[in-house]
């Protein structure tokens, strides 16, 4: 069972993103959070790693390390450093996309294992909105993404070769499917 932090997660990510929408669409951000924290609670995780999972983009989108202490203080230092294990930045402006995908890869390699679920539910979640998404809108779909097609593609192969070694388990094991899944129907359109 949860506790009633749960709950007062659940209202400070949707008061921090309350009108942010999911890149390129009308999807309230609040949607993958949701998702993200679904994919963590039916995978294991604990109360805490629910909790970063449901504040895991807080400070890199909303108020950087003020979020950050924000969350300490509510949460306790096991989430806050989850949800700042998970940002890959929060320096602003923000750094070119693909230095900034480089290093959190390389970040990834010494994360512990909370940030491990909750990262791979993250890119979980992205990964089944990008297959649906590519199934409604086809090419336009990457120019909602900083690294366009390419950038995009190789991404998701390190993230999906890297939790292929690291894991966790099913998420993982899911990465990969949905990442193969994409890539056939990039084919299918060739």
């Amino acid at each position: 069972m949860y506790s009633p932090k749960l709950i007062e997660a659940f209202d400070l990510a949707a008061d921090l993103h309350r009108n942010q929408k999911k890149k390129g669409t009308s999807v309230p951000y609040l949607a993958h959070l949701m998702g993200v924290a679904s994919i963590v609670a039916e995978n294991g995780g604990t109360e805490d790693e629910v909790i970063a999972a449901f504040l895991h983009d807080a400070a890199e989108d909303q108020g950087g390390k003020k979020t950050v202490e924000e969350i300490r203080s509510k949460f306790g230092d096991k989430v806050a450093s989850v949800v700042l294990s998970c940002s890959d930045t929060l320096v602003l402006p923000k750094p070119l996309w693909k230095t900034r995908k480089k290093n959190y890869l390389k970040h990834l390699e010494t994360a512990d294992d909370s940030t491990l679920l909750v990262s791979a539910a993250d890119k979980l979640h992205n990964l089944r909105s990008i297959v649906r998404d590519y199934r409604e809108v086809g090419e336009d779909l990457w120019e909602r993404f900083g690294g366009k097609k390419k950038g995009t593609l190789w991404y998701y192969r390190q993230l999906a070769d890297f939790f292929k070694r690291k894991g966790p388990g099913a998420p993982a094991l899911e990465i990969s499917q949905r990442l193969s899944e994409l890539e056939g129907l990039l084919d299918q359109h060739r």
